[in-house]
């Protein structure tokens, strides 16, 4: 069972129905440790600050559990937009500690103000893949819908799975071993978020 984990925020029922409509009928949101505990695979979603997102993971006590399905299980995981970024070490948005998971930080788009771009970054855009993964066959040159205005700034490149182009080049996906994060939302992308999806499913 994919488990999408709810610890109050994200679009969960947004991301629960492109599962379905990948045609990936075993998957659910729960925030029920046994539930969690019994997960194939685990999906992080996110909306909101990254204090906040901290905050509730935090007080739903999942932090533990997560972090064995993760490194002792080696249970797949996808952050997805905040998500992805609570999966580094920290953010210029808040003050509090992320996961750690990726050898990273969130930062601020800083950018030319001849470039004459607003932040937040929104709208679709094609990404760059840096290197080969079962997560991305077959969309290497695909679009997705983002809308965010941080990003994950990787120590290690080689945790950059893909790129993508907003007045610079940003990290727009991660992977470290188990572990994958999208600054976009799947969710939104229409046909590339379901094959992206699909392809997290069989993982």
């Amino acid at each position: 069972m994919i488990v999408i984990v709810d610890y109050g925020l994200g679009n969960l029922a947004s991301v629960l129905n492109m599962f379905k409509k990948a045609g990936i009928e075993n998957v659910c949101v729960s925030c029920d440790e046994k539930v969690i505990a019994n997960a194939s695979k685990l999906v992080l979603p996110g909306v909101g600050s990254f204090d906040a997102g901290m905050k509730n993971l935090e007080d739903s006590k999942l932090i533990p559990l997560l972090y064995k399905k993760v490194f002792e299980d080696e249970t797949p995981i996808l952050g997805i937009c905040l998500g992805m970024q609570l999966l580094t070490k920290r953010s210029e948005e808040g003050e509090k500690s992320g996961l750690g998971w990726i050898d990273a930080e969130t930062v601020k788009f800083n950018l030319n103000s001849s470039l004459k771009l607003k932040v937040p970054h929104m709208g679709w855009n094609y990404i760059t893949v840096q290197k080969q993964n079962s997560l991305i066959d077959s969309i290497c040159k695909s679009r997705f819908y983002f809308v965010h205005s941080y990003y994950v700034k990787c120590f290690d490149q080689s945790q950059s799975l893909a790129t993508s182009h907003f007045g610079n080049d940003f990290t727009c996906m991660v992977m470290k071993d188990n572990i994958y994060g999208v600054q976009f939302h799947p969710e939104k992308s229409l046909k590339f978020g379901m094959k992206l999806l699909e392809n997290f499913s069989k993982i």
